[in-house]
């Protein structure tokens, strides 16, 4: 089988454009197509994932867990639970790991959900 040979045809609307234009519209296509992709990442999360970020910043599995089910319970995972620590962190002048451990002792909730009242992201 052989393929029909359509390359001038399709190629008409770019023939005119010099190298820098067409590289100029090779990264607007690429942009456009992995779009959806950084929106889905940016806009949603998993448990899974907030626990992975948690463990890289040196808690441990049952920390993570534990900060991860009271995100979950105050609907704030979307969030990003290493964000909930960090921001707990800076406002309250706490190290990470302190600020951590302050939420799996069930402690400080409150404050996260005053932090992010605003709808700050």
């Amino acid at each position: 089988m052989k393929r029909k040979d359509d390359f001038e045809t399709r190629r008409q609307h770019l023939k005119d454009l010099t190298e820098e234009q067409l590289e100029a519209r090779f990264w607007e296509l690429a942009e456009k197509i992995v779009e959806p992709m950084v929106e889905l990442a940016h806009n949603h999360t998993s448990p899974s994932t907030e626990r992975s970020v948690l463990l890289r910043m040196g808690f441990s599995s049952l920390e993570a867990a534990a900060i991860v089910d009271g995100a979950i319970t105050r609907g704030l995972l979307g969030k990003g639970a290493g964000h909930l620590v960090y921001r707990l962190s800076k406002d309250y002048n706490l190290s990470i790991r302190g600020a951590g451990l302050k939420l799996v002792q069930g402690q400080m909730w409150d404050e996260v959900m005053n932090i992010f009242a605003g709808g700050e992201k």
